[in-house]
């Protein structure tokens, strides 16, 4: 597969191959600051073309396709919407911060491979510093019906002091630790397979730890399958990590590091996370699923530094 590349400069890049619009990374959005504002990849596509990435949803506005949203970061809300507080449930405060494109740092395509890297600035909603990150994102082939987004991330902490990553779960919500790369799959996909290496099932798997989870799901008109695997790098903390999945409200994929424990980074300190996002044509089946985590293994293996 061939890739071609489009730069908007100061927005977006979209990267293709042949006549199908793979993905559109926004980096620079015009998003609402209640949304709590950073890069996001939507529209994502198969190689056949298939949409499989949902964009500001109505009972979630916040979700934009594919995103790094991270709901606790200290008192910081950069997943989106009201914050969970104990006692109160879900409340809308004065919290929600940005992460802001500060300069893009690579930007190749080599035919086979698409390379993009560059900073951001996490920002209070007040505008004060709270995280400076180095984030690169690298499209490979996978096979003649599959590619992969290879994902990676390194966060340091700029505030001052300590930040703890959590979720509401950590906060006291039973499992609802949701917070990481984030992704929301299209209305049809609602009602699909949710797949672990122990096997298919549904939203009785959410809270299971696992090196990988997929989803395999339906598309509306055409009544075709697509299917979705994450992968979790074995260096990443908290590796293998607790999945946030949903199939019966809607289609969703989480690898959650802060599941159900918070991280405690020092000011000055990194953290460093990567993952394989593979995207395939048709429904692989629990097999043909697992090829594609394995794949998308391999291509970590072969990625490049943030």
């Amino acid at each position: 597969m061939t890739f071609h590349v489009n730069h908007e400069l100061g927005r977006s890049v979209t990267v293709g191959s042949a006549d199908v619009e793979l993905f559109v990374y926004t980096y620079r959005p015009d998003t609402p600051v209640l949304e709590s504002p950073k890069p996001y990849l939507h529209p994502v596509r198969t190689r056949g073309g298939a949409l499989v990435s949902l964009f500001r949803p109505h009972d979630h506005v916040w979700h934009k396709g594919i995103a790094w949203s991270l709901p606790h970061v200290g008192e910081h809300n950069f997943w989106g919407g009201p914050t969970y507080v104990p006692g109160s449930f879900y409340v809308q405060l004065d919290n929600n911060g940005s992460a802001v494109h500060r300069e893009m740092t690579r930007l190749t395509a080599t035919g086979d491979r698409v390379e993009i890297g560059h900073t951001l600035d996490w920002s209070s909603q007040a505008g004060e510093p709270v995280v400076g990150e180095r984030r690169s994102l690298t499209a490979v082939t996978v096979d003649d019906a599959a590619w992969a987004l290879l994902f990676d991330t390194t966060m340091t902490n700029v505030s001052g002091a300590a930040l703890a990553f959590g979720s509401p779960t950590t906060k006291g919500r039973e499992n609802a630790g949701y917070g990481g790369l984030f992704w929301r799959g299209p209305r049809s996909f609602t009602g699909g397979v949710i797949q672990s290496p122990a096997g298919a099932g549904g939203d009785e798997l959410r809270g299971t730890r696992a090196e990988w989870f997929g989803f395999r799901g339906r598309h509306d008109e055409t009544g075709d399958w697509s299917t979705i695997v994450m992968v979790d790098d074995a260096a990443n903390p908290r590796h293998p990590p607790q999945w946030f999945a949903r199939s019966e409200d809607f289609a969703c994929l989480c690898p959650a590091p802060f599941f159900s424990e918070e991280v405690e980074l020092p000011h000055g300190e990194t953290l460093r996370f990567r993952y394989a996002v593979v995207l395939a044509d048709g429904d692989r089946g629990e097999d043909g699923t697992a090829l594609l985590a394995e794949r998308g293994r391999s291509a970590l293996a072969g990625g490049v530094p943030a």
